[in-house]
């Protein structure tokens, strides 16, 4: 008898798996801007963040993806800007398996949220590097900002269609 457990009466199942799956093709800083007009300026900052996401199928290549996060950071008093810094961060993303109804939540939570570290140790680095203590953002709910971004978007919507003005009835002269 052996303690080496018999592999060939045990089938071995090297098939790859089916079903949904994310791929990272490549990330990178599309676009940077960082500004240090206040660097004197001595009095507590204020930090205002915007953060936003956006996707865009890449031309030519099927279920292949351009992920943007866009962050903007501005420290300083409401006279005078610290430092204000810009960026777009984005990554090409592979996705297979998804149903059409999917593919809009993954590109805009999921793909955000394996985006987001990286970006947010490069926007620590550079304000450091400008003279600062390193801003720090706090993790983001991408699935709260993506549901606020659709909420907004029906209300426009809505907001538009009540807006219109209303067809003339047929049929009847008009005075």
């Amino acid at each position: 008898m052996t303690d080496t457990p018999d592999m060939a009466t045990q089938p071995q199942n090297n098939a790859p798996q089916q079903g949904p799956a994310i791929r990272v093709l490549s990330q990178y800083i599309k676009d940077l801007s960082f500004e240090n007009p206040g660097a004197t300026v001595q009095a507590q900052p204020n930090i205002e963040l915007g953060i936003d996401v956006g996707a865009a199928p890449k031309q030519g290549e099927e279920g292949v993806f351009e992920v943007v996060l866009k962050l903007k950071a501005r420290a300083g008093t409401k006279e005078t800007a610290l430092f204000i810094l810009e960026m777009d961060y984005a990554g090409t993303f592979q996705l297979q398996g998804f149903g059409a109804g999917d593919i809009e939540p993954v590109l805009l939570i999921e793909c955000p949220r394996v985006l987001f570290p990286f970006a947010r140790r490069i926007i620590a680095d550079i304000s450091a590097e400008g003279g600062f203590p390193p801003l720090r953002i706090d993790p983001v709910d991408f699935g709260a900002l993506y549901n606020t971004q659709k909420q907004r978007a029906a209300a426009a919507a809505a907001e538009q269609a009540s807006a219109a003005p209303a067809p003339a009835p047929t049929g009847e002269p008009q005075a």
